[in-house]
């Protein structure tokens, strides 16, 4: 049998691991703090590297929402950072009761939270993951084994360089954040072969990615990152409002998971809220496709291939389409959503309450943008990931859903009768 490349790197990550678990909150707390100073302090060579993966990214004919992905400049660095201060002003799980009782026979027993170990995430192109996912896991006490995209690799060896430092001026081993910085996607399949190491895997990137982790790990993976966002306008929404909350959803940044791709429109209002869109579509370059109810109301919209309404655009495209009800909404989501985000725009409580209920997506929203589903927005400081699966984490991934729990036992010299 072929010895796996990447066993000492779990080796050291699993060490690295233990070292962690005794470490309190003031000290966690005291190694983020050193880490986003390192950040700061290094933030030209940080910069310069990132310039060194956007040059090569453009030569190589990288399309524009994976530039933007890529991207790492003064502003976005320091809005890194700022999670990183909100991380640090997050209560930290570890530790916690979940619950606690009193048994018959005398034994106190309670859950307590605890590390997960060493967690395993792949990525594409986006160098701040790196820095979001260090800082969860070390304020969770987890080690982790990164594997970010070829086209971050300067960036990411910036930043771990960055966070060695300040791991190691904590007398910790550095090995307790290591990235797989080689392009060969033979590691890739390596890292899921190592569940003696590893032990829950996130994948975060396209659908191939996500079947392949599926398919070949031999660790829990949670799938998430891909959005395919809906928006379903009312017919008792507040019609003024609705092209605000559209451009937003769409325009802000849609480049990420949870930009808008589906706008869906009540038929009784559709005459009335279509020419709005397109006029707001129209004065940000977002380009429609539509199906044939909504073609005629949408002059400059072509029409809706097959495909169209499977997609999460990641740019500047909308797809849109008239439905005749909340229920005809419902049962498009479910036909097309990847469980991410959905959002109602309503005054009617009780088609709120109906949207609310059948809609089993991470986020479901009322008269909100789509793109508050994100770690930061929630509170979370940062992410992991978007989760859109249904065991263990939902939405974004914060501190909580990097640990998992023991049961502990206190009794007074207890025997079982």
């Amino acid at each position: 049998m072929t010895a796996n490349p990447l066993t000492a790197m779990g080796q050291a990550a699993r060490e690295a691991s233990f070292s962690l678990l005794e470490l309190g909150s003031a000290a966690k707390n005291a190694l983020l703090t050193a880490i986003r100073d390192q950040l700061l302090a290094n933030q030209t060579a940080i910069i310069a590297a990132n310039d060194q993966d956007m040059a090569l990214a453009k030569a190589n004919g990288l399309e524009a929402a994976m530039l933007d992905r890529l991207l790492l400049n003064e502003q976005r660095l320091s809005a890194i950072c700022a999670d990183i201060d909100t991380v640090i002003g997050l209560a930290d799980p570890v530790g916690e009761e979940l619950e606690s009782r009193l048994l018959d026979n005398g034994m106190r027993l309670s859950q307590r939270r605890i590390p997960l170990g060493v967690i395993g995430v792949i990525y594409e192109a986006r160098p701040n993951v790196t820095v979001d996912i260090a800082v969860l896991a070390l304020k969770t006490g987890n080690a982790a084994i990164l594997r970010g995209g070829k086209e971050t690799m300067h960036s990411n060896r910036a930043l771990l360089a960055a966070i060695h430092t300040a791991l190691e001026s904590h007398n910790l081993p550095k090995q307790a954040v290591q990235l797989i910085d080689s392009p060969d996607r033979a590691l890739v399949s390596a890292l899921l072969q190592m569940d003696d190491y590893v032990d829950m895997l996130i994948p975060r990137g396209g659908s191939g990615l996500h079947q392949l982790c599926k398919q070949q790990a031999r660790m829990p993976v949670i799938t998430g990152g891909i959005g395919i966002c809906h928006m379903f306008v009312d017919k008792d929404a507040q019609l003024d409002k609705v092209s605000d909350l559209v451009i937003n959803a769409k325009v802000q940044r849609p480049t990420v998971c949870n930009a808008l791709d589906t706008l869906l429109v009540h038929v009784d209002v559709a005459k009335q809220v279509l020419p709005l869109i397109e006029r707001a579509m129209n004065s940000h370059g977002v380009v429609m496709k539509a199906c044939p109810e909504a073609l005629p109301l949408l002059p400059s919209a072509t029409t809706a291939g097959v495909d169209d309404f499977d997609q999460e655009w990641l740019g500047l495209t909308l797809g849109v389409k008239v439905v005749a009800d909340v229920n005809g909404a419902i049962s498009h989501i479910r036909t097309h959503s990847s469980d991410h985000s959905e959002s109602i725009l309503t005054d009617n409580i009780s088609t709120a309450n109906r949207f609310i209920a059948a809609i089993n997506s991470a986020a479901v929203y009322v008269n909100a943008s789509t793109r508050f589903t994100d770690g930061s927005e929630f509170g979370l400081g940062a992410e992991v990931a978007v989760s859109t699966q249904k065991l263990h984490a939902r939405g974004p991934m914060g501190l909580s859903a990097l640990t998992t729990y023991k049961w502990l036992g206190q009794a007074d010299y207890l025997a079982r009768s």
